[in-house]
């Protein structure tokens, strides 16, 4: 049976926890993802323009084996200063690696860029991104917002309103009840409905109404595959992150980062562009063992891709209109 986790957030994994923060007047913010043992990690990064810090370190070839949280920011390269904010709040909790008398913690990061949404971005000469950064962490739980929070606070995707979305599933995989979850900043260049149409193109994998009853495409209607690129472009990005309780090796969570990409395709059109840095990290906090480490990945991979989908859909349809960004609820009705 597959079912949606108990909350249908990112958080329904255990041992997963989330925080965000955000700057109401530079219109940014930061989301916090945060393990509450290290966890193995890997990346997939595919987007034409990333903005990425210590994803090298999730290689398979690479020494660390495990992290101690994941940072989605605003911001552009500005916001990659909310890994050292995050780094700081964990270290004043003595997480990260000893090395003496030296704490560590490893803490990649990937960012959006959000710096032409109308917001105030005069803000001297240090960045937000620190303080945001280390808020964010001091406030993780179980429980958190969706739409226009953290790092979706300030987003536009496709001319809509971005905003941060969630979704999860648990599983029966063997003997083991497998939980799988996603939480995504969309901030794309690509539409997420389908042209002439409120019908977003993730409306098949919807659960529960989570997308308002997303209308089916009327039977016989042919799509416009042209696409109206907005100028000024490079102002873009899609950052997830996965988590899983399954037990995973870092070229299995390689694997599952890879499949559940597709999951922003099924979403979003179109993705992976020049101007977009779109990144999947995946998590795994290794509590529960796959029957199959083949079948099992399969299936981890392909249900992933799907709360990817859903994750997206959830962040844009549960946006709020700001300024003269307009909601897909208030451009569509709900």
């Amino acid at each position: 049976m597959i079912k949606t986790g108990k909350q249908n957030l990112i958080t329904d994994v255990p041992g997963i926890q989330v925080g965000n923060a955000q700057d109401e007047l530079i219109r940014t913010g930061v989301t916090v993802i945060l393990p509450e043992e290290p966890a193995v990690a890997s990346a997939d990064i595919r987007g034409g323009g990333p903005g990425t810090r210590e994803t090298e370190a999730l290689n398979s070839d690479c020494l660390v084996d495990v992290v101690h949280g994941i940072v989605l920011s605003g911001g552009s390269a500005y916001g990659l200063d909310a890994a050292g904010g995050v780094m700081a709040s964990l270290r004043e909790q003595k997480i990260g690696f000893n090395l003496g008398d030296a704490i560590i913690p490893i803490v990649p990061s990937a960012i959006l860029f959000d710096l032409l949404n109308g917001g105030d971005k005069d803000w001297g000469v240090k960045p937000p991104y620190f303080d945001l950064g280390f808020k964010a962490a001091q406030a993780i739980g179980k429980g958190f917002d969706l739409g226009n929070i953290g790092a979706g606070y300030g987003a536009i995707a496709g001319g809509l309103k971005g905003g941060l979305g969630s979704a999860s599933f648990v599983f029966s995989e063997g003997e083991s009840k497998i939980s799988v979850g996603a939480i995504a900043a969309v901030n794309s260049m690509g539409s997420l409905t389908m042209p002439g149409s409120k019908t977003m193109w993730a409306f098949p994998y919807e659960q529960n109404d989570e997308l308002g009853k997303q209308p089916m495409p009327e039977k016989n209607t042919k799509i416009d595959l042209d696409f109206s690129f907005e100028l000024p472009l490079g102002k873009n990005t899609t950052l997830v992150t996965v988590a899983t309780d399954a037990v995973l090796t870092k070229p299995q969570a390689r694997r599952v980062a890879i499949m559940a990409q597709d999951g922003l395709a099924r979403a979003i059109r179109p993705i992976h562009s020049p101007f977009d840095g779109d990144c999947v990290f995946v998590l795994s906090t290794g509590k529960c063992e796959l029957s199959d480490p083949v079948v099992g990945v399969s299936k981890l991979g392909m249900l992933a891709a799907d709360c990817v989908a859903r994750a997206i859909s959830r962040g844009v349809y549960l946006a709020e209109t700001m300024g003269d960004l307009e909601s897909y609820r208030d451009r569509y009705g709900s």
